[in-house]
């Protein structure tokens, strides 16, 4: 029948539909996607409690943490307690290309992994700084603001890879040394994007609440403890079908995230894997700049006590 294959043992069905509106692209060229940096990205995704973020045909997306009963037994899994939902959740552990495929059959578009390994005693393997740019403004800016928290980096002696989002924005990745506790990680973090902004708050913010950027870039310190964030490599749902694509620094001003897509990117990778090649050796915190960050308070829950705050304040006008 037209539209079904089987690959790596996967039969896909199918494969000839449009991935999404404004994907400019069939649930085939997703396979094809996949299949084609499948070693890499699962590179990113092993060990890993994975959320994949799926679309319907005619739906709107939407994320899937916890297994469906129809998943395969040879789909590794891990069951873990999730704060946000209070229940325990089966995650998948994405440890092969079979896998991926399946979920790509899944029509699972975006792969996004905790920065904890599914043995999470080992703490964060990375810290991430997400920048994220205002509505309408030239991608220049997150550049200019990538460049401030590279330098706010290399002042601490720390170093971190550069990728786009696969959005609007980028991400840096500061690879950890074992053991680190989380609340330590996400309290350097805060600190970085402080520091970050410290040297040009015309440019960058670090402020929570949309209303209070002012059109500045947002430096995004809350991708720590048990946050996700999008692996390299994995495609977005997105106009054009983006995926997040890793960056040596010396190009981040010569490329826009539009310019790479589950049609162009197999192409510029080759048979490279410039995410492997460009992440640091795995680094210490500077107990300084952990120190900072704990004296900073979590951005979520001080934009919570603020909009709340700010509500009584217009119920009193």
């Amino acid at each position: 029948m037209s539209g079904e294959e089987v690959r790596a043992g996967v039969k896909l069905t199918n494969l000839d539909t449009p991935l999404f509106d404004g994907a400019d692209a069939t649930k085939r060229d997703l396979i094809d996607y996949l299949e084609a940096v499948g070693d890499r990205l699962v590179r990113q995704l092993r060990d890993r409690p994975l959320s994949v973020s799926r679309i319907r045909p005619g739906q709107q997306p939407f994320m899937q943490k916890n297994l469906p009963k129809y998943t395969p037994e040879w789909v590794h899994r891990v069951t873990m307690w999730a704060d946000s939902s209070k229940r325990e959740v089966t995650y998948a552990l994405c440890d092969d290309v079979r896998t991926l495929l399946w979920f790509g059959n899944q029509r699972a578009v975006e792969y996004h992994t905790t920065l904890l390994l599914a043995e999470y005693a080992k703490g964060p393997t990375h810290l991430v700084l997400d920048l994220d740019p205002p509505p309408g403004r030239p991608f220049g800016q997150v550049v200019l603001a990538a460049e401030l928290i590279r330098q706010t980096l290399e002042t601490d002696g720390l170093a971190g890879a550069v990728k786009t989002s696969g959005a609007k924005g980028l991400h840096v990745f500061v690879p950890l040394e074992q053991g680190i506790p989380i609340e330590d990680v996400a309290a350097a973090t805060r600190a970085i994007a402080a520091r970050a902004e410290r040297i040009d708050p015309v440019l960058a913010t670090t402020a929570y609440i949309v209303e209070d950027r002012d059109g500045k870039v947002f430096l995004d310190s809350t991708r720590a403890g048990g946050a996700t964030v999008v692996a390299a490599f994995s495609p977005r749902v997105r106009p054009g079908a983006t995926v997040s694509f890793p960056l040596d620094w010396a190009d981040i001003g010569d490329i826009t995230p539009r310019d790479f897509t589950v049609h162009t990117a197999p192409k510029i990778l080759g048979d490279r894997d410039p995410w492997t090649a460009n992440m640091p050796a795995p680094q210490a915190l500077p107990a300084d700049l952990v120190e900072e960050g704990h004296t900073i308070p979590i951005a979520r829950v001080q934009a919570m006590h603020e909009g709340k705050r700010r509500a009584r304040a217009r119920r009193a006008t």
